[in-house]
């Protein structure tokens, strides 16, 4: 049950003495209904602002509010979401098999950083190759910037980006131009402010705790209307706002010890609503469990969830590239590593992690490769570092051109990060917006200094989250893509995405790697499927790579590399794409 338009407003709150109704400077109390609710008999108009005060205190905003235009701490506004025209009604997403992920934050993509302002560059995310946009959180946050995890009014698309009409007209106009939108939603934990959840009923409890506070409350005493809560939500960004799938944040920190897991109740309820309207939704979890329970179909056992983010094969190309191994990435930095995840995406499955100092994970044998989501670079491991460098100041350009290579030609579903493509000078620090709160400012500046004490980062190199011009270095700027050093790079995954696509086109399996060859001293790397052959050397020395007639040299990182009869010869730090011609 929630509020809406017809309906009478109501409200979830089992353990209160009384709820009364505020509209205007009216205030109604509201009758006790069954299972804890409390129902109006007053219907809410469209436009309406209203909010519930609880025993006498308040008024608080709908916690199932769809639209807070004067903040998460104001009033809640009702919304007709037949008023808006969509145009969208034989739109088809492209399968996972063919996806290519696009990761970008509204607040940064543009300079206005607003949903109208984002709908300026849909065609130019077409033409790149882009099959998927995956739209970090919008649901509701204090203050006007932020990364969107740390939401509170999670039905409400955020004011400052437009509102709930906004995020129509963006996800309509993404469907016009090809586009599928996947948005990240947050359901292990609420921001700290405006965070009023817990006035209602209890949506969290203390028996287990997470890294942002008591877990939510899915499996406790009253836990069947807070899982409620959640999955309505879920099934109204699809419903409501035609989103084609959900990218479900941080799994791992969902405590669910029921017989039913969230998760799987979930992927069921979506199912049904595929069903109910005809169209196939996807659901993507991020999990740090390194676990095929996630995936596998719930009649095996599993969740049944579609796809994953592997952050193994971040990691493996990541430490790879950079030769950095502080904080989580000491496991990672060998050669053999990136052939491991070349074939299965999880290199802990089941081995020993020195980070962890213990076995982590479970061979993900049996699964297809269309249910991975890797990535070169994603907001948590670029915002993640003291500076929110990305890969491109870490890492030289003959380097990042092969981490490219490796990611957008791997059997799994690659993704973007805004401004990648380019190499976007503009970095993507943690930021958030509690200037008016010095206290939760100063919590937030001491825990970003104590997460990263694992990797030795120095302290004055730590962008302050809260400082207004963090937000501002992350804006990127659409006019250095321009820029020959710029414009190449661009030119270089224009041409993979393109290259990907043909293949996918004419053989489903054919980039799945058939071979993986390396040599740890000379750091030089090979990696063939049916239809490409991904030849880096990283190496200081030249190398020698055997071809035979049917393979024609596609994408060479430098003009030095050149065919010489049966050998393409490699100078250091350099890679080449190979296709294999047959027929």
């Amino acid at each position: 049950m929630s509020t809406a338009i017809g309906q009478r407003a109501a409200v979830w709150a089992p353990q209160v003495e009384h709820v009364e109704l505020q509209v205007g400077s009216d205030r109604v109390l509201m009758p006790r209904g069954s299972g804890g609710w409390w129902e109006s008999p007053s219907p809410l108009s469209p436009g309406t602002d209203y909010g519930y005060l609880v025993n006498g205190e308040g008024p608080f905003p709908d916690p199932r509010s769809r639209w807070q235009p004067q903040g998460v701490c104001g009033l809640s506004r009702a919304v007709d979401f037949n008023a808006f025209n969509w145009t969208d009604t034989d739109w088809t997403p492209p399968p996972m098999s063919r996806a290519v992920f696009y990761e970008l934050h509204i607040g940064t993509f543009t300079e206005a950083g607003t949903f109208a302002a984002a709908m300026e560059r849909l065609s130019y995310l077409h033409d790149l190759g882009v099959t998927h946009v995956e739209v970090m959180p919008v649901a509701a946050f204090h203050g006007q910037y932020g990364w969107g995890y740390d939401g509170v009014s999670l039905y409400a698309p955020h004011e400052p980006y437009g509102g709930p009409a906004g995020f129509q007209q963006f996800v309509d106009q993404c469907h016009a131009h090809g586009l599928a939108v996947v948005l990240d939603v947050v359901y292990n934990h609420l921001g700290p402010v405006g965070n009023f959840l817990s006035r209602f009923g209890p949506y969290f409890h203390n028996c287990y705790v997470t890294p942002w506070g008591p877990s939510v409350n899915l499996d406790g005493p009253d836990s069947d209307e807070v899982r409620r809560f959640f999955i309505d939500n879920a099934l109204m960004w699809l419903r409501d706002y035609h989103c084609d799938g959900l990218r479900l944040d941080a799994v791992h920190a969902f405590i669910d010890l029921s017989a039913y897991h969230f998760l799987e109740q979930l992927t069921d309820e979506v199912d049904a609503l595929s069903a109910s309207l005809g169209k196939k939704f996807v659901l993507i979890a991020e999990s740090d469990l390194n676990d095929p329970k996630v995936l596998r179909p719930r009649e095996q056992g599993g969740y049944g969830v579609d796809a994953q983010w592997s952050d193994d094969v971040h990691h493996a190309v990541h430490a790879w590239l950079t030769g950095e191994q502080r904080g989580y990435y000491v496991d990672y930095g060998a050669i053999d590593q990136v052939a491991h995840v070349l074939h299965s995406p999880f290199y802990h499955d089941g081995r020993h992690s020195p980070y962890r100092r213990r076995r982590h994970g479970r061979s993900p044998a049996g699964l297809s490769p269309h249910r991975f989501v890797v990535c070169l670079q994603n907001h948590d491991q670029i915002g993640n570092r003291a500076g929110g460098e990305r890969i491109t100041l870490l890492a030289s350009q003959a380097r990042v051109q092969a981490g490219a290579a490796l990611i957008l030609l791997s059997p799994y579903v690659p993704m973007l990060f805004q401004g990648e493509e380019w190499g976007a000078s503009t970095p993507f620090p943690y930021f958030v917006d509690f200037h008016d709160d010095p206290v939760l400012s100063q919590a937030v500046s001491e825990g970003r200094k104590n997460e990263f004490a694992a990797f030795g980062w120095p302290l004055e190199e730590i962008l302050e989250a809260t400082d207004v011009q963090t937000f501002a270095k992350a804006k990127l700027k659409w006019q250095e893509m321009e820029t020959a050093e710029h414009g190449a790079l661009r030119e270089w995954y224009r041409s993979l995405l393109r290259l990907r696509r043909d293949i996918l086109v004419c053989d489903p399996d054919g980039l799945n790697f058939t071979a993986v060859q390396f040599d740890a001293a000379e750091q030089w790397l090979s990696a063939t499927s049916q239809s490409v052959t991904i030849a880096i050397n990283l190496g200081t020395g030249s190398r020698d790579l055997p071809v035979d007639r049917s393979t024609i040299v596609t994408l060479a990182s430098t003009p030095l590399i050149q065919r010489e009869g049966a050998v393409v010869r490699m100078p250091p730090e350099s890679v080449v794409v190979l296709r294999h011609m047959t027929g």
